[in-house]
């Protein structure tokens, strides 16, 4: 992808119309912008990828960048103003905005997190190939990403088959030869059905590095119901880390749940006490429309002794820069580095998942 970029940048000129592209792009998703002010950026650099320098320079110089597939008027400004040496506009002012930071007090846990143990790609409901997203994560200075796309019964999200997922392996295998020596680590957000099993082929279970099992369908169900099918799911020796335990959302997510939702119920104690005892590890999930779990339980699985995992949940590659939102609310609550499982390099995180 290095080479790619390069490509576009003009002689003469030391800023890069892509670069500045997948930077808006970054940024309007990393503040939630709505996904369709953000194709319009990531597609023009999908189409200026695929051209030489000087037809990008004599599309511009001839005022034909909108006739181009993928660039509108907004989107030629920016490549327009790049190729004459210039902070585009639309960036100055996203920038300016992005001063402001995401949250406080976490950043010397932040700064300790080597990977993101829980993804998403276009492969199921995220926005960019599973390429771009390791890309970003190899350009926000993590070791390692775990890809994590839905499992079947998720079909509003394009849940993956047992075939799909097959093939996306084979396709980290490339990704991982191209952007070595970061990773792209295996695996998969499952569904935890109603009954508690894990909704894929337990042989594929046991060949994705990273199991993140979350609850997506029947939230509201009776609090004993609800514990006896969380807990079936934390002992299940393929589960490694149980995702965004109470499901809630704090505030409206684009397309979806337009009044939020509000948290499942089940036993805390005895959830976190199997957590603790089976090595499952509790998600903090950095979304800021989810800050799942909420802090009163985040506090009473620290006091249980339980390990963690500071995800994005991201489903786009601005959003990977979330973290800092879950490591602010980890260290408000007592939980400290050595019990969060993406301070450690991918080879022990590895060893502690196959243990």
């Amino acid at each position: 992808m290095t080479a790619s970029r390069s490509a576009s940048r003009t002689a003469g000129h030391d800023r890069d119309p892509v670069t500045d592209l997948r930077r808006i792009a970054f940024l309007l998703e990393r503040s939630l912008a709505s996904s369709y002010r953000v194709k319009a950026f990531r597609g023009a650099a999908t189409a200026l990828l695929t051209m030489q320098p000087e037809e990008i320079r004599g599309a511009a110089d001839n005022g034909k960048l909108t006739d181009l597939k993928g660039v509108g008027e907004k989107t030629a400004a920016v490549i327009e103003q790049s190729l004459a040496g210039q902070v585009p506009d639309y960036l100055a002012n996203l920038e300016q905005e992005a001063v402001e930071p995401l949250a406080t007090g976490g950043e010397e846990l932040r700064a300790a997190l080597l990977g993101d143990c829980h993804t998403h790609s276009d492969w199921s409901d995220g926005g960019s190939p599973p390429a771009e997203m390791a890309w970003t994560a190899k350009e926000l200075g993590h070791e390692y990403m775990v890809l994590t796309d839905h499992s079947p019964r998720l079909k509003v999200a394009n849940g993956l088959t047992a075939d799909r997922l097959r093939q996306q392996l084979d396709i980290i295998e490339v990704i991982n030869q191209q952007l070595a020596p970061f990773r792209v680590l295996t695996g998969i957000e499952v569904d935890i059905l109603e009954d508690g099993s894990l909704d894929q082929d337990p042989e594929l279970l046991a060949r994705l590095d990273v199991v993140v099992a979350s609850v997506h369908s029947k939230l509201a169900m009776p609090p004993k119901a609800m514990t006896r099918r969380m807990l079936a799911a934390i002992e299940n020796p393929h589960t490694d880390i149980l995702g965004h335990c109470t499901g809630r959302m704090v505030k409206p997510r684009e397309g979806r749940n337009p009044k939020g939702r509000p948290e499942s119920e089940f036993d805390a104690a005895a959830v976190f006490a199997a957590c603790q005892e089976h090595s499952t590890a509790v998600e903090i999930n950095s979304r800021p429309e989810r800050l799942d779990p909420p802090r009163r339980l985040l506090r009473q699985a620290a006091e249980a002794g339980c390990v963690f995992a500071i995800d994005t949940d991201a489903h786009a590659p601005g959003q990977l820069d979330w973290q800092i939102i879950g490591a602010s609310r980890a260290v408000e609550c007592g939980v400290t580095a050595e019990r969060v499982i993406n301070t450690w390099g991918a080879d022990e995180l590895l060893t502690w998942t196959t243990s």
